[in-house]
């Protein structure tokens, strides 16, 4: 089958069908960023909400001088919460540091638990370390899908100082918030984390116990011991 030419692409994104021009934008995946960015944005504005948030991906994914900005006023504009924490972890993919602030600003003032989110996941991807902060709040909020963002993201960031914030997590009551701690703790090097992933390797959940094993190993082959 033949590759469309961007022509092509360009032609069908206009196409009144919305998988016509779901086709078209999928088809820019092998496409260079220079050019796939403006048919991407094409439909930036488009009436498919699916579509939108696919082409906000893309902009994670293709990374040129304009999808900073772009990312960021979807982020801190667009009245649809999907789109704007599709815009938060396209920030992540794109791995701007510039994008520390406006997602510390998402995950502090948005009203959407998604949104916030996925602004402490893409902090977790930017590894910046004055993420921290922000990242122990949520660990002390009541949401558990942030908790298990926070931990996740403290991991990413190596902030072996959360060792000890972290730990009381291995009694939640849920066994993804478990999980992220023992996937973490894998990260975060120290005696303690060693310690508490030999408790969490035991954990009634085989997910749970087996992502404490793979952690486990690898701490133990970097050398540390409980």
């Amino acid at each position: 089958m033949a590759v469309p030419s961007l022509e092509e692409i360009s032609t069908q994104l206009d196409s009144p069908n919305v998988r016509d021009r779901m086709v078209a934008l999928a088809s820019l995946k092998d496409v260079p960023a220079e050019d796939a960015v403006p048919l991407i944005k094409k439909v930036l504005d488009d009436e498919s909400l699916q579509l939108r948030s696919m082409a906000i991906f893309a902009l994670g994914i293709k990374p040129t001088s304009e999808c900073y900005s772009l990312l960021v006023k979807i982020l801190e504009t667009d009245p649809d919460y999907s789109i704007r924490a599709g815009a938060a972890g396209a920030l992540g993919y794109l791995g701007d540091g510039r994008a520390f602030e406006p997602l510390s600003r998402a995950f502090y003032e948005d009203t959407d638990w998604l949104v916030r989110f996925s602004a402490a996941v893409s902090l977790g991807n930017l590894k910046d370390s004055r993420a921290r902060e922000l990242l122990y709040k949520a660990l002390d909020g009541e949401e558990v899908v942030l908790q298990q963002a926070a931990i996740a993201a403290l991991g990413e960031i190596k902030d072996i100082d959360a060792v000890d914030r972290v730990l009381r997590f291995a009694q939640s009551d849920d066994w993804l918030v478990r999980q992220r701690l023992a996937e973490t703790l894998g990260q975060l090097p120290s005696t303690k984390s060693v310690s508490a992933l030999k408790y969490l390797e035991k954990d009634n959940n085989q997910n749970v116990a087996e992502s404490a094993r793979i952690s486990l190993k690898r701490l133990e082959e970097a050398g540390y011991q409980a």
